[in-house]
């Protein structure tokens, strides 16, 4: 399954959005991986709510439409007084997109895929857009610079953000004061029980979630700058593929670093495909090794030169951590969240503490986009912790709303908190394992 992401750059996301005031656009649709076909539209888009199509062609242009009404495919016209045309371009980066509404809004647009009359992309299911100004009046030099051949075609949910909330559901202090005692805090803990000198994290999620980019962030953090250590970027597969265990090294004032990142392979839908269960079970006991390659067909075999035959207690994995990206929450699939229920089952009957960790925060709500400190305020993305709360079954506590760095060039003391404090909590759940071992011998 491939790892679909949005072509949007920052500055094309805000200008879109300004078409929307700030709503939430969240990725449905995209020609060059699903095919540029309206059947395979339909399938992904209908019963969506409101839609925006989003148009790129080599000129430079993106442009498309927007319907308020839902694609049902039931090749009716179908009347829209809120839909429009827009487009935009790199050499009017000053200028407000051009908006088109519909000269009658009973023929908005004809749903047998995502027809608008005066512009039909997918034409005859071919990477072009048939042009034709008549419902919709425009110029087509200023619509697409009379290119009509696209580089790519996407087309996103449009969900209303929500505004932000008068006070914060969770108080965090973002002053750098703040910063220096959650490295503090982090530096001075120690393991309750004296054979365990760090914490095992073990980071589990689909592809693209952003575990690989956690670690990294977490370790420029510490490092002061901005670093690259674990593989990160969009594959069609898992780019982890090989069972890793990062330690950090201490920086930025800390003197030690009580804890580990272990990274897994990616989960995915398919049979034989991601992170198995029975490897995963292996990683939690502590069996696997540092640097073992995963064979998705095959778990790990006892004869395996990284199968830990004998592992002690700190080899094995004291904390579980479930990373989702945000702006995917709607759209996992059930098989995903089985999945996960699956892996939840295992970890419960090892008695391992679990948390989930909420990736993209900042592209998945414009308004922490334009100011982290929003995250907690934030209605959507209060509504995306409850529901990925809900759909895995672990209690709103136990979500924690991260950015990773991912396109910054230096650190940020904003950035750095969020990532912190989702270190504490790891922590804290940390201890309540060793808690539990501590109870459980008395």
């Amino acid at each position: 399954m491939s790892t679909v992401t949005s072509s949007l750059n920052e500055w094309q996301r805000k200008k879109l959005c300004s078409l929307f005031n700030h709503a939430n656009l969240s990725l449905l649709f995209k020609a060059s991986v699903h095919g540029y076909n309206a059947t395979t539209f339909h399938q992904k888009c209908n019963m969506q709510g409101p839609t925006v199509i989003v148009a790129y062609n080599k000129s430079g242009y993106v442009f498309g439409a927007f319907a308020s009404k839902d694609f049902r495919q039931t090749n009716q016209n179908i009347v829209d007084d809120k839909a429009f045309l827009f487009s935009f371009n790199d050499k009017e980066i000053k200028e407000d997109p051009l908006r088109v509404v519909s000269g009658n809004p009973q023929y908005a647009f004809t749903d047998s895929g995502p027809n608008f009359t005066s512009l039909v992309f997918l034409y005859n299911n071919t990477v072009t857009v048939y042009s034709n100004p008549g419902t919709y009046q425009f110029d087509p030099q200023k619509m697409h610079g009379n290119d009509v051949q696209l580089t790519e075609c996407e087309v996103y949910r449009v969900e209303d953000c929500g505004g932000l909330m008068e006070k914060p559901w969770r108080n965090v202090q973002w002053n750098s004061e703040r910063r220096k005692v959650l490295l503090s805090t982090i530096s001075g803990w120690k393991p309750s029980v004296g054979s365990v000198k760090q914490a095992r994290i073990l980071l589990v999620g689909s592809v693209g979630a952003g575990k690989s980019s956690f670690f990294n962030s977490i370790n420029s953090v510490f490092k002061g700058y901005v670093s690259s250590q674990a593989n990160t970027g969009t594959a069609g597969t898992s780019l982890t593929t090989q069972f890793r265990t990062y330690y950090i090294k201490p920086g930025s004032g800390v003197s030690h670093v009580p804890f580990s990142l272990c990274d897994s392979m990616g989960l995915e839908e398919g049979v034989n495909t991601g992170l198995d269960i029975d490897d995963f079970a292996s990683i939690l006991k502590g069996h696997i090794q540092d640097r073992y390659q995963f064979n998705p067909s095959m778990a790990i075999q006892p004869d395996s030169p990284h199968f830990n035959k004998s592992p002690g207690l700190k080899d094995r994995i004291h904390c579980v951590v479930y990373v989702i990206d945000t702006c995917k929450v709607k759209l996992l699939s059930d098989k995903m969240i089985n999945k996960f229920a699956v892996f939840r089952r295992k970890t419960n009957q090892l008695g391992i503490p679990q948390l989930v960790l909420l990736t993209k925060v900042d592209e998945a709500c414009p308004l922490v986009a334009e100011d982290l400190k929003n995250v907690y305020q934030s209605h959507y993305i209060n509504k995306m912790m409850q529901e990925v709360s809900a759909q895995l079954g672990v209690s709103l506590s136990a979500v924690v709303p991260v950015k990773n760095y991912c396109q910054e060039l230096e650190i940020d003391s904003q950035t750095d908190i969020l990532l912190l404090n989702a270190v504490v909590q790891m922590l804290r759940a940390t201890e309540g394992f060793f808690d539990d071992l501590y109870n459980a011998e008395e």
